[in-house]
């Protein structure tokens, strides 16, 4: 894995490989119990594949599920970069950017 290489640059092959480290160092750190490692790890590797996410595929004014988050939905307002910008649906009603890898884009 190439640190001094950005991840925008990043091939989606060598975006894998960055996420499968990333994951590898989370459950290294959860297991030494070393849980805010592990949560910065697991940010990481979202963050990564964030970049494998093709934004076309995001409608804007769409509601979408959040994966991992038991009946939490966000609607697109807008997208910048690897983050869609809106609103959860229930939630508070300030506007907030999540990664795109955490909208269920297929059902």
């Amino acid at each position: 894995m190439s640190e001094d290489k950005k991840l925008v640059e990043m091939t989606a092959h060598e975006l894998r490989e960055v996420i499968a480290h990333y994951r590898e160092q989370a459950r290294k750190a959860e297991t030494m119990g070393v849980i805010n490692e592990y949560e910065v790890y697991q940010r990481k590797a979202l963050i990564a594949e964030s970049y494998l996410v093709d934004p076309d595929l995001v409608t804007i004014g769409q509601v979408y599920r959040l994966i991992g988050i038991e009946d939490h939905y966000f609607k697109v307002e807008r997208i910048k970069g690897i983050f869609a910008w809106g609103f959860r649906l229930n939630g508070t009603s300030s506007e907030e950017g999540i990664p795109l890898a955490l909208l269920q884009l297929k059902e």
